[in-house]
């Protein structure tokens, strides 16, 4: 786990998963003043989305989830913005953060992700947008994961794993690419 000191920021961004153990730390992070606005991203309609849909079966998306509890939390709803692009993983996150960010004109974003999470999101924001703008990296310290312990229990040796191997991703210059549809 890593997290960066806070510093004032553009906007607070809540990185999609882990409802809504995200979505409340960047609430505390916005509450305490250090940035304006909350940023939301969202991952792209996945193709059971897309049956569940046809079959007239509602679905409900983490975006919908972390605005209501960032609301619940006392963010202004003027102050939540979805991003626009659909996500596929942390790749396409920071390179669409980087991109609002300078778009917005500004130098510096605080990220918040999970705890196992947090060392592979910094390291990705380095290999694909570099030292500027800034990110500052925050882990949803609500979120029930005991880093001492991972082996302990199936979701967080899995997402250990699956961090071993994304961190391996980064380093070796992104050869595994996410499954994304054949047009």
């Amino acid at each position: 786990m890593v997290a960066d000191p806070l510093e004032p920021a553009k906007a607070v961004v809540v990185l999609s998963g882990r409802v809504p153990f995200r979505a409340m730390e960047a609430a505390s992070i916005y509450r305490e003043g250090l940035a304006p606005e909350v940023w939301l991203t969202r991952e792209v309609v996945r193709p059971e989305e897309r049956a569940l849909d046809r079959l007239g079966v509602a679905v409900v998306r983490d975006e919908f989830y972390n605005r209501a509890v960032l609301e619940r939390l006392g963010v202004k709803p003027e102050a939540i913005r979805v991003l626009a692009a659909g996500v596929w993983n942390t790749v396409d996150e920071m390179r669409l953060v980087a991109a609002e960010l300078e778009r917005s004109g500004g130098d510096r974003v605080i990220i918040v992700t999970s705890k196992s999470h947090s060392r592979r999101v910094r390291a990705t924001w380095s290999a694909i947008v570099g030292a500027s703008p800034r990110a500052t990296i925050r882990y949803a310290r609500e979120e029930p994961y005991d880093a001492r312990r991972w082996w302990r229990n199936t979701r967080d040796a899995l997402d250990v794993s699956r961090e071993v191997f994304g961190l391996a991703n980064v380093w070796a210059g992104f050869p595994v690419r996410p499954d994304r549809p054949q047009r």
